[in-house]
């Protein structure tokens, strides 16, 4: 047959094995190295990372979705290590460490599977069979103000505990709503965090309303009004402009002044309109014209205008208003009455807008006061952090204790059950309850104690009945009871943790070639490119 140019490779059976185990332990290696990145972020003894973002800025953070979000990797099994942080922190918004590290170590203890050319259908039968008994219950009710305080613990804010986890609890519990005996508590909606830089952190709190940097168009109009009734707009109060380009021909003097009355007729129109009504106070998305600012001045309505959407939205919901798209199809029960208190107030050199003292307000803003930028940035993560944690538990009122205890509890029970597994599942199967250690042993690391000595101790403490909430004291490395420390989580971000991290591991064990979809520069188009399927270089921080 003669050549066509494209080389043809003849591959035996052995050879394919032998790329697709390569390829294997390469996605090991990608795991295990984003997993080595983030772990001594785990624990409140956890070092800090500091983040260089391509525009120049440095962030010093320990937060795992923060610190993986700047990672720039190259590999495909590192990327997808990624993309399973920013599922957790979607999904649960905790516990993103916890999963890396966990997803790291089970594909760790995979490596020596693979190597001895066990086939990787054997093993991810055993890991999914390991999954299932994992997800059974060590379930324990629990004082909700502890759970978030455990959550704090390894943060920045921990400092400032009690009123971070005030402030947490206050805001998640006002932007409950209850339909349908099901909760919808949507805290990235509706409880805003603003952040004004200066002053201190005891400052900072939780508005039952709406802060926004904003002031009234004119300086005539009223900067404080008691029980303001509000109407929000979601249109333009000025003469509507050609959606296009657009030409007007005037052929006479007068034409002109018609064109300006027009106008003017127009806005007084819709001003006449939402006077009508007897608003306080009108806040729309859009522009507001001079002349209709004159003539809701007149009529002493005071107007903020260019107000953001999602503003608008928190506004509506926590003063009871509508957003109206038409002037002239505005009634009585548009207007919003349920708020106590409207304010302008300058804090620096900006003016803000208060809402506030709302009846039942759904929506809250959180005011936060720091010193810096930076610091004002980091207790925003830690934050929302906590909301999360206060957010899973008010869905899923069930917790497990925190420390590694839950962890140790179930490698135990892993153990226990390899006994009863015959064949050569259970060597993965108990390869699962040895991954499961790796967060009370970095835990222990974290702290500088002895690994070897304090696990060895808590695996004692575990297979003894009725000692399943001992785990590591994160400050120094000590195993105590979580039930009288106090450290719980929530069970919902344990379960998602589990799920997520062998689920990715079973996922990468499943792939046995990387082929590149990029032809070759310089290649000849007569057919494909036949560029080696090697994985790249592996994550490069």
């Amino acid at each position: 047959m003669a050549s066509s140019g494209v080389p043809i490779i003849i591959l035996n059976q052995n050879t394919k094995r032998e790329s697709g185990r390569k390829v294997q332990l390469g996605n090991i290696d990608a795991g295990k190295t984003v997993a080595d990145i983030i772990r001594t972020c785990l624990g409140p003894r956890s070092m800090l990372k500091m983040l260089m973002d391509p525009m120049g800025g440095i962030v010093m953070t320990n937060d795992g979705n923060a610190i993986l979000r700047e990672l720039n990797v190259r590999h495909p099994a590192a990327k997808s290590m990624i993309e399973v942080a920013r599922t957790q922190d979607e999904e649960t918004g905790d516990g993103t460490k916890s999963v890396i590290i966990l997803a790291g170590e089970v594909l760790s203890v995979a490596e020596q599977f693979i190597q001895q050319q066990m086939h990787p259908t054997l093993i991810i039968a055993a890991y999914r069979q390991a999954l299932e008994d994992l997800l059974d219950d060590l379930k324990h009710k629990i004082e909700m103000l502890k759970i978030v305080k455990s959550c704090l613990g390894t943060k920045f804010i921990s400092k400032w505990m009690d009123l971070a986890c005030n402030i947490a609890l206050d805001a998640t519990t006002t932007v409950v709503v209850e339909e349908n005996n099901r909760k919808e508590i949507d805290i990235k909606r509706y409880a805003k965090v603003e952040k004004i830089p200066g002053g201190m952190i005891e400052d900072s709190k939780v508005l039952k309303g709406v802060m926004i940097n904003k002031d009234v168009t004119h300086p005539k109009m009223r900067r404080r009004i008691e029980n303001p009734r509000i109407l929000l707009l979601d249109c333009n109060l000025e003469y509507k402009k050609g959606e296009s380009v657009t030409n007007i021909e005037i052929s006479q003097e007068h034409d002109f002044s018609k064109i300006l009355k027009l106008e003017e007729e127009y806005i007084e129109k819709i001003c006449s309109d939402i006077i009508a009504l007897g608003p306080d106070l009108v806040i729309t998305e859009k522009g507001v014209s001079d002349l209709a600012q004159h003539y809701l001045a007149k009529a002493n309505i005071s107007v903020l205008r260019r107000v953001r959407k999602t503003d608008n939205n928190r506004i509506a919901r926590a003063c009871g208003a509508t957003v109206a798209n038409r002037t002239d199809e505005l009634k009585e029960e548009d207007i919003g009455t349920g708020c106590g208190l409207f304010e302008v107030e300058q804090i620096g050199d900006e003016y803000f807008t208060f809402l506030t003292e709302c009846r039942n307000p759904k929506a809250c803003t959180i005011l936060l006061r720091g010193a810096s930028k930076d610091i004002l940035n980091e207790v925003e993560r830690n934050l929302q952090d906590a909301m999360n944690v206060a957010r899973n538990v008010m869905v899923d009122p069930f917790l497990v204790p925190g420390g590694g205890a839950t962890e140790m509890a179930l490698a135990q029970a892993l153990n226990e059950r390899a006994k009863g597994i015959t064949g050569v599942h259970q060597w993965p199967y108990r390869a699962i309850s040895r991954a499961m250690e790796v967060i009370p042993r970095t835990l222990i690391q974290n702290c500088g104690a002895s690994t070897i000595r304090v696990l060895t101790a808590l695996r004692a403490k575990h297979a003894l009945p009725n000692n399943s909430t001992w785990g590591i004291d994160g400050n120094t490395g000590n195993i105590v009871d979580m039930k009288t420390f106090g450290v719980w989580e929530p069970i919902s971000v344990k379960q998602q943790v589990f799920k997520t991290a062998i689920e990715t591991a079973i996922l990468l064990l499943r792939i046995d070639d990387i082929v590149s979809g990029v032809k070759k520069q310089g290649g000849s188009g007569d057919g494909p490119s036949q560029e080696a399927a090697q994985p790249s270089e592996g994550p490069e921080p």
